[in-house]
């Protein structure tokens, strides 16, 4: 027990001073873009230290599988060096018993990274690209989806129209059961229309079956009228704008993924790419444990053998060879080429196995 703590406490030790040293640099490589990016704006260094500072967190988590794999290596390299690898081997315990506490250590790594910096890595993304549009493009259009259906909303030249319909199609340019509610200038409601359809055109939508109601009249309903179809209703929203308003699945916390999943395809809208990633962040921890055994299959032996660098290269090569295939079978997965499981578990348990049988070929022969 007293060993498995120490290089449980070594393990966790290495990983985190790799973790420091990205953060320092990829914050201020950041920075240094950030500042480019609001250097048309009213924004000062620590507005683009506050803004780096939220959004570091999603590439550091991201690259988590080779912060491990770098950790792991230089773990290993140091237990080599101080001939500690060949005491505890004296000591009658083998390498795939020692192997327990890292593989152990990188599992419960990877929960906690999925349990608890998920969400707060989504949570801090969400504040950074609010405070970005703040900064870049004030008044773009926000859209959700919740068990009602799907809201939007748009402004600009038009004032400002929260807009909730029952279904919509792929790209959220068809629309049915529509409500359409628009505020004056103090923000009260000035008038709603409802519709059976609505379709985004080119600068307004087309409105079919729609009904419009005068809220700043004494009698709204006696005030009410009915309008023709192909009724024209102006809008500033575009399909990319409705599409980029979805934003990405790893700014959905992951608790909040299967309900955020069941909403989209109640709406009418595809979910693969949130289903890819939910079943890509479950996998997380098997991904790290395989991280921890490549670097041992490689870098898992005594110093004396020689070849130290090359061995070091090996495992780098494949722990980025593992991710990048990663990534392939996530945009395979994404385009609905393979299944969302193949594509999220296929990876990281090819790379555990094939490392494992590295491991037990070294050590056993």
């Amino acid at each position: 027990m007293t060993m498995s703590l120490y290089i449980a406490r070594r393990f966790l030790t290495t990983v985190g001073m790799v973790f420091l040293i990205f953060f320092g640099i990829l914050l201020l490589i950041d920075m240094i873009e950030q500042m480019r990016k609001l250097s048309g704006t009213d924004a000062g260094l620590a507005d683009a230290f506050r803004l780096s500072v939220l959004n570091v967190p999603d590439t550091l988590y991201r690259i988590l599988p080779l912060i491990l794999i770098m950790g792991s290596v230089a773990l290993f390299l140091a237990l080599a060096r101080s001939s500690e690898l060949v005491v505890v081997r004296a000591a009658g315990r083998s390498g795939l018993r020692f192997l327990v506490t890292p593989v152990a250590a990188a599992l419960a790594i990877g929960l906690f990274a999925v349990g608890i910096l998920n969400p707060l890595v989504a949570a801090t993304q969400k504040a950074y690209e609010e405070q970005r549009a703040a900064w870049l493009s004030p008044g773009d259009s926000v859209l959700s989806v919740s068990d009602t259906g799907l809201w939007l909303r748009q402004g600009g030249t038009y004032g400002q129209t929260v807009i909730q319909a029952g279904r919509a199609n792929l790209d959220g340019t068809e629309l049915s059961a529509v409500t359409l509610l628009t505020f004056g200038p103090d923000g009260t409601p000035a008038t709603r229309v409802e519709a059976t359809r609505a379709k985004l055109t080119a600068g307004a939508w087309l409105l079919d079956g729609a009904k419009m109601w005068d809220l700043a009249a004494p009698n709204p309903e006696l005030a009410a009228t009915h309008w023709p179809d192909g009724t024209r209703l102006p809008s500033d929203l575009t399909p990319e704008r409705i599409r980029d308003s979805f934003g990405t699945p790893n700014a959905v916390p992951i608790w909040q993924l299967p309900g955020y999943i069941d909403g989209l395809e109640s709406a009418g809208f595809t979910a693969r790419s949130y289903r890819l990633w939910f079943q890509m962040e479950l996998a997380q921890p098997l991904l790290l444990a395989a991280m921890v055994l490549i670097a041992a299959g490689f870098t898992m032996r005594h110093a004396r053998f020689g070849r130290t660098g090359t061995m070091v290269l090996y495992a780098m090569l494949s722990g980025f060879a593992v991710f990048f295939l990663r990534n392939f079978a996530q945009a395979l997965g994404d385009s609905g080429q393979i299944p969302v499981l193949l594509a999220a578990w296929s990876p990281p348990l090819a790379a555990a196995l094939l490392a494992l049988g590295l491991v037990l070929h070294l050590e056993d022969g």
